[in-house]
């Protein structure tokens, strides 16, 4: 789909600027003697019917961007607009009914179930906290909600226990639906499922988000999975968005280091076709003290002076397509 187009047609649902999450870290005296930036200075857009990709290697903050937008984890500051209210000043009953627009999908189907409830129970959960329905509507919702992830009416009798990996994040989406979200977050949502049934529970996610025009913030480490399903990936390091773009622009074209030596990493279907791996100098850096100028300077192989005093502005380089580098300053040439 091309980005100009569909950016101009869609609302604009999630307006996500400056999210910060510092955790505090104590000395043995209960003081805090310094801070792991899990996110630092996040900034993004999600439109309405759109999938935006985030991914990094684990450790990034990509996790904890998607529950600090769901207020799961408290942000430290920053703005996250939804519909155009600030969810961060919004308390009590407000916060509750936008909360119901609003879901997660997580990465282990096994542990967020509980295994002595029914599945039927797991799904209509959701409905009874928010108080919606009368019990007859609440199980023929469920049942529906079952149907449309592929089960029949007996599941609504089984327990988490006898589901593969597979079905029980089909629960999982079943019971996010259960409120009539607008978004979802799917936190790694198939990394821990086998590469066959992956590809099903992808097409799930797909198949709904265009019944119910859903719109779902991605995040995962594996950009195979990312570029199927997303419409617009943001690739995260060590707490910040390096680079912005829509999919298949940031997969034939990345611009920023990071994102090349990611992409360089991924395999090829074809034998014969070679890649140059771009091999990273060092490990990645502490949360607890992220380098000065770029963040990503000391593991950079184009890194210059400035990168190291000099924090990169974020650039738009092409329709839609940021990147926080020094590499595309106008003072240089455009790589």
């Amino acid at each position: 789909m091309n980005a100009t187009i569909w950016t101009e047609e869609k609302e604009l649902l999630l307006r996500v600027r400056g999210l910060k999450k510092w955790f505090p870290v104590k000395s043995t005296l209960g003081r805090t003697i310094n801070h792991v930036k899990a996110i630092n200075s996040v900034s993004f857009d999600l439109y309405e019917g759109e999938t935006f990709g985030l991914v990094g290697e684990s450790g990034c903050g990509k996790s904890t961007t998607g529950r600090s937008i769901l207020r799961l984890i408290e942000p430290t500051e920053g703005e996250i607009l939804y519909r155009g209210q600030n969810l961060l000043e919004l308390k009590g009953s407000e916060l509750r009914s936008v909360r119901q627009e609003m879901q997660m999908v997580f990465q282990d189907p096994h542990s967020s179930l509980d295994p002595k409830k029914r599945i039927g129970y797991a799904i209509e959960e959701p409905m009874i906290i928010h108080r919606l329905g009368t019990k007859e509507e609440r199980t023929q919702k469920v049942f529906e909600l079952l149907h449309k992830v592929g089960f029949s009416k007996e599941y609504y009798y089984r327990y988490p226990h006898e589901l593969s990996g597979g079905q029980r994040q089909r629960v999982g989406l079943a019971r996010a639906l259960a409120l009539n979200p607008k978004l979802i977050v799917c936190d790694e949502p198939v990394s821990a499922l086998d590469v066959s049934i992956q590809s099903q529970v992808i097409n799930l996610l797909q198949e709904i988000q265009a019944e119910l025009g859903l719109s779902y913030l991605f995040v995962a480490h594996d950009l195979s999975v990312v570029r199927h399903i997303a419409d617009r990936v943001g690739v995260m390091y060590l707490g910040q968005l390096v680079e912005q773009a829509p999919t298949e622009q940031l997969f034939s074209q990345p611009l920023h280091p990071y994102t090349k030596s990611l992409l360089s990493a991924v395999p090829i279907p074809n034998p014969k076709i070679k890649r140059e791996r771009i091999l990273l100098q060092g490990d990645v850096p502490s949360p607890l003290n992220p380098p000065s100028g770029c963040i990503f300077h000391t593991r950079c192989p184009f890194a210059m002076e400035r990168c190291r005093t000099e924090v990169p502005q974020n650039k738009e380089i092409s329709i839609h397509h940021y990147v926080q580098c020094h590499l595309y300053d106008e003072t240089h040439e455009h790589h």
